[in-house]
Order: C-alpha cells, then sequence, then structure tokens
C-alpha cells in the first residue's frame, strides 16, 4: 500500500484525499518517448505550458540528449497528470508540481491513462489548461476567471475544474467532499460559492451558462447517490418535495433531500413543474410529514396552491422555500425555510418527534 502524501498548501499542510501514485519507470524498449507537441495533446494542455512548467517547477522531461528534440518518458507524462489533479483540487502549480516529483519510480507497471486532448481553436490555453491563481481569491483556466474570494481550497478546485468544464474531476471532487464533511458542509462551503460566482461571471459578462448547468448535472447523481446510500428510520412518514407548477429549477431540493437523509428522515422527491393534481395525488397517497414547495422565480409562488392543498389524517406540515417567495405575505401554519442548515434543522426538529 502507498503512503498518503499530498500537496503541500504554503503553510505547510497536506489536502486530505488525494494520494501520490507510483509512477512507472520507462522502459525505451517498449513504451513510446513523446514529444513536447504530442505529450501536449495527450494532457490536452498547450505546448507552451509544458515548457512553462519544465522552466518555472522542474517538472518536464527526465532525460534530454545533446542535439535531440525533448521527449517525455511514460513517467514524465504519469507526473503531469498528477500535477493536473493537483492543481484541479485547489492546489498551487508550484505545490502541485513538488507534489508530482515527489512520487516514487517503481517497476514495470500500467501507464496512468491519457487525459483526452483538448486544445482550443485559436492554438491557445486548451479547457484543461489549470495556470495559478490571483492574490484576489481569482482561479483561471487558460483565459477564463472565477471571482472565489476567501472561498475554501475544496471550493477553488471545483472552481478550476468547472471553469475546464471537466464533469469526472467536478463529480469526484463532490463526492470528496460529502464524504469528507457531509452534505451540508459541502453544498454551503463547496458548491454555492462556486455557483454564485458563475452566477456573478454570467451576470457581468453574458457568458458561462454552460459552467452552471456542468456542475448543477454533476450535483444531482453526487448528492442522489448520498441520499440513496442511507437508511431511513424505520416506518417514518416521508416528505414530500416538488417545485412549484412553472418552475424548472429544483437542485436544492436534491440537495435537501440528502441532507435529510443524513438525518434519517425519507423525502419523497416528485421533481420540477409539479402540476397541481400530481401534487394533490402525491399527498393522498403518501400520508407525508411535511410538503416543501419550491419556487426559485417570484411568478411561480402561488400562494393559492398553497391554500388549495388537501387536509389529511394526520396533518402534514407545509414549508417553502427558495428565492421567488421573498416579500409573499404565506397563509398561516406555512413555514419558510431560508437555508439549506436551517432547512433541514427545522423539518428535523418537526417530524422526528
Amino acid at each position: 500500500m502507498q503512503p498518503d502524501v499530498s500537496p503541500p498548501d504554503r503553510e505547510g499542510r497536506h489536502t486530505p484525499g488525494l494520494s501520490v501514485s507510483a509512477v512507472p519507470a520507462p522502459n525505451a524498449a517498449t513504451e513510446a518517448w513523446l514529444s513536447v507537441a504530442a505529450a501536449a495533446r495527450r494532457l490536452g494542455v498547450a505546448p507552451a505550458t509544458l515548457r512553462t512548467w519544465d522552466r518555472r517547477y522542474g517538472i518536464g522531461p527526465t532525460a534530454h540528449t545533446p542535439g535531440r528534440h525533448r521527449r517525455y518518458s511514460p513517467a514524465d507524462l504519469a507526473r503531469l497528470e498528477l500535477m493536473q489533479r493537483a492543481l484541479v483540487r485547489g492546489a498551487s502549480p508550484a505545490d502541485a508540481a513538488a507534489y508530482a516529483l515527489s512520487a516514487r519510480t517503481v517497476g514495470p507497471a500500467a501507464v496512468v491513462p491519457p487525459v483526452p486532448a483538448q486544445v482550443t481553436e485559436d492554438g491557445g490555453a486548451s479547457p484543461v489548461e489549470l495556470l495559478k491563481e490571483g492574490n484576489d481569491g481569482r482561479v483561471r483556466v487558460g483565459g477564463r476567471v472565477l471571482r472565489l474570494p476567501g472561498a475554501s481550497r475544496a471550493a477553488r478546485g471545483l472552481g478550476r475544474a468547472a471553469l475546464a468544464l471537466d464533469a469526472p474531476a467536478v463529480h469526484r471532487l463532490l463526492e470528496e467532499s460529502i464524504a469528507a464533511s457531509g452534505v451540508e458542509s459541502a453544498w454551503d462551503d463547496v458548491v454555492r460559492p462556486v455557483l454564485a460566482a458563475v452566477g456573478e461571471r454570467w451576470a457581468h459578462s453574458g457568458v458561462g451558462v454552460e459552467i452552471e448547468h456542468l456542475v448543477s448535472e454533476c450535483v444531482r447523481p453526487a448528492f442522489g447517490a448520498r441520499a440513496a446510500a442511507l437508511r431511513p428510520v424505520a416506518d417514518a412518514r416521508p416528505v414530500l418535495l416538488g417545485a412549484m407548477p412553472d418552475e424548472q429549477h429544483m437542485l436544492p431540493l436534491v440537495v435537501l433531500a440528502a441532507a435529510l437523509a443524513e438525518r434519517g428522515i425519507p423525502c419523497r422527491a416528485l421533481g420540477a413543474d409539479l402540476p397541481v393534481t400530481a401534487l394533490v395525488a402525491a399527498i393522498r397517497r403518501t400520508a407525508p410529514v411535511a410538503v416543501v414547495l419550491w419556487a426559485q422565480l417570484p411568478q411561480v409562488a402561488d400562494v393559492g396552491l398553497l391554500e388549495a392543498l388537501p387536509r389529511t389524517r394526520p396533518r402534514f406540515r407545509r414549508y417553502v422555500a427558495g428565492p421567488g417567495w421573498d416579500g409573499v405575505a404565506l397563509p398561516e401554519r406555512t413555514g419558510r425555510l431560508l437555508s439549506l442548515r436551517a432547512a433541514t434543522a427545522t423539518i428535523s426538529d418537526a417530524v422526528l418527534v
């Protein structure tokens, strides 16, 4: 078993959950050595990036014959991939390079699978070129910038992966964050800062919707898997979660279901744009302990629907959530959920009695 070694930050701390893989030793007789251009294509970065990493951080070809072009061995490529992984997890380029160079060389072994080549049309930095982080909390991927002042290391890593549209890295980082700190912290401290920064970027420039979509599509299965893996309290009545009619946004409800699952509370997620008739039918069939209705937009926050919900025995508690309900006068016995932590605590206190 290999020791768990992680790239140190500027204070000498190590990033948990990132192990240095043993780097295979090159075998010149059986394995091809690649030129700078070929190595750049395999890793999905610009050739200039490899030259910069070699010049600044000493992570380049380990062997060079005078008078011949520099070539990367399989072990060199494996180290570069380790550097990329460390960058995605929030390490600085210098720390990422030191982490990759600290990997041990062993005997013959399988080479780490190559990263698909992704080169921009103008020949500049590719979407997966991860270079640096500004002192103002900005993370950069090529020419794309995301402002994350004060964000955690995990959030910065997620921001880099999101800017790169690297879905496997985003999903992996989400799973690591959930496993390390739970659903609430993973959402509040890692995902929300990135989504807020992407939204701010879109508001100022009109670009970046694809980044938000990619992160959202990774959040659903990552948090959904957490909810599915947990067993609810035996014989507990469920909580119904649904979006108001004509409301397409419901990502926070996916996260809420996972947070409630961590407390043993079963949920029934009814999806986006939930028709009134379907909601009423679900209430009558499941006898829920609580109903939570999400409204992202003010035009879908219909108080009349709340008042039209059927009365059941035993009764259920009624809650609304989302910015669409801001400033809306709610009917009696209708609670307002303002954050994930507040929602989880409020519903848990109400139903776990």
